[in-house]
């Protein structure tokens, strides 16, 4: 099994997880005289099945990740720098916002990195993001995971 495969199937068992967790809540305490669809204890071990599964696999994955945890986390770091620049005030002159509605007198600033700056290194970023992305990608397409 590759990366790529363990990947969604540990989403599946995430998915059934929840699934099951679900059923759980639903059925464990129903009005006197109805019938429980499921038997909560029997979900209940059932849950603890799906978790144990779901440690595994993430355990061979994560083995399996070992070379290219470098690139993951840098991913990583370079998206919350994205987050940040586009939300960088980047205002050259006379503010307009809430505080300066209320004020007798405009607000002037200046920024240092421009709209046009801050825009070209987010594009910049997002074009090795998804450099990133793409050898993530082969790594998760060709490296497979023994013992699943």
């Amino acid at each position: 099994m590759t990366i790529k495969q363990a990947l969604k199937f540990k989403n599946k068992l995430v998915q059934e997880l929840n699934d099951l967790t679900k059923r759980l809540h639903s059925n464990n305490s129903v009005l006197e005289g109805n019938e429980r669809s499921y038997s909560s204890k029997e979900t209940l071990a059932a849950v603890y099945k799906k978790i144990e599964e779901i440690n595994i696999i993430k355990t061979q994955i994560h083995r399996a990740n070992g070379p290219v945890y470098d690139k993951i986390f840098l991913m990583g770091e370079l998206k919350s720098l994205v987050k940040g620049l586009k939300e960088l005030d980047c205002t050259n002159g006379t503010a307009v916002d809430y505080y300066s509605r209320r004020s007798e007198t405009p607000i002037i600033k200046n920024s240092e990195i421009s709209i046009v700056e801050r825009d070209n290194e987010v594009k910049f970023l997002e074009s090795r993001i998804e450099q990133l992305q793409e050898e993530l990608d082969q790594h998760n397409f060709t490296t497979t995971i023994s013992g699943l």
